[in-house]
């Protein structure tokens, strides 16, 4: 038996722990790094075979966004997770679902507690997310009335069981945090898709969870190749778009003619904004470009960021 196979047999089944109850693991896996590799050389026939050329070539197909050939590699889960997580799951349409169904089992009796330091307030700059914790205080006073409510609403449905309620509607009222479980089998290059989403620091932090401990405990071993470019060409890079590129290219212009040297001010950034955006008091577009260029240094931290 091959090391791989070892290392695939070693993986299937192992469940890696998520939140408080959940987790995720591999059920089945079809092909790895040469499957990609050989679906892109049917076009032009057996081409070279050595494991370097490999690499560049699958570096190149990501780099290039050729999907097609990561689509020949294939992932079935087996996935705990959390209701409400779950609905942002289960908008990746790109996938073959099959989820335990409450009409025909009984619910699982588990549900997502939120510890008292991870109540988060609301985003003042993002209507969908979430920012700084809460206080301890009224962190440990939420947890206290959650596990309250948590037992109250697990008590009612089990009332309605014994009373010989049907399942289907005895479960109506169970809360978002009730665990749910499925098996989810999506092909490589939708699962990548999935995980740039779900691992980058603006989605929910309890689906980037789940997203870090498929990418990193399972999709990362197995095809380790494509997990390398994945890592190089979108997690750690950058998107610039014309108006990006305009700003860089305003800037540095300005710079030179000033001789300035980076990080410039805010005052010269905006002096080099895009038109479209100076008439705007608050534009999420300048606020992105201003990250971008804070990223490659041209800019300092902001100066609310700095206290």
């Amino acid at each position: 038996m091959s090391e791989k196979q070892l290392d695939l047999d070693s993986l299937r089944w192992q469940k890696f722990p998520v939140l408080d109850d959940g987790f995720v693991c591999l059920v089945d896996v079809m092909g790895n790094d040469s499957s990609i590799v050989q679906a892109a050389r049917v076009s032009y026939g057996e081409g070279t075979k050595k494991v370097s050329d490999d690499r560049t070539l699958i570096r190149y197909l990501l780099r290039h966004r050729h999907t097609t050939p990561f689509e020949m590699a294939e992932l079935k889960f087996l996935v705990r997770v959390p209701m409400d997580c779950w609905r942002q799951w289960i908008r990746h349409r790109t996938a073959n679902v099959n989820e335990y169904s409450t009409r025909y089992s009984v619910a699982i009796d588990a549900a997502q507690k939120t510890p008292p330091d991870q109540w988060r307030t609301q985003s003042t700059s993002n209507r969908q997310g979430s920012e700084r914790p809460l206080s301890d205080e009224i962190g440990a006073r939420l947890t206290e009335s959650e596990q309250a409510f948590h037992k109250s609403a697990r008590q009612l449905y089990d009332e309605r069981l014994e009373a010989g309620v049907a399942r289907e509607l005895a479960r109506k009222d169970l809360p978002l945090c009730t665990y749910t479980e499925a098996y989810w089998k999506i092909d490589l290059h939708n699962l990548l898709h999935f995980l740039a989403l779900r691992m980058d620091s603006h989605a929910q932090l309890e689906i980037r969870e789940y997203a870090k401990a498929i990418g990193e405990n399972i999709v990362k071993p197995l095809f380790p190749v494509a997990w390398e470019a994945f890592e190089d060409y979108r997690m750690q890079s950058m998107f610039l778009t014309r108006l990006d590129q305009g700003v860089i290219s305003r800037l540095t212009a300005l710079a030179a003619e000033r001789k300035l040297s980076p990080p410039y001010t805010d005052d010269v950034f905006l002096e080099a904004q895009d038109d479209s955006w100076k008439e705007l008091k608050r534009c999420r577009e300048r606020d992105e470009c201003r990250s971008k260029l804070e990223r490659l240094g041209l800019m300092g931290p902001r100066p609310d960021e700095t206290n």
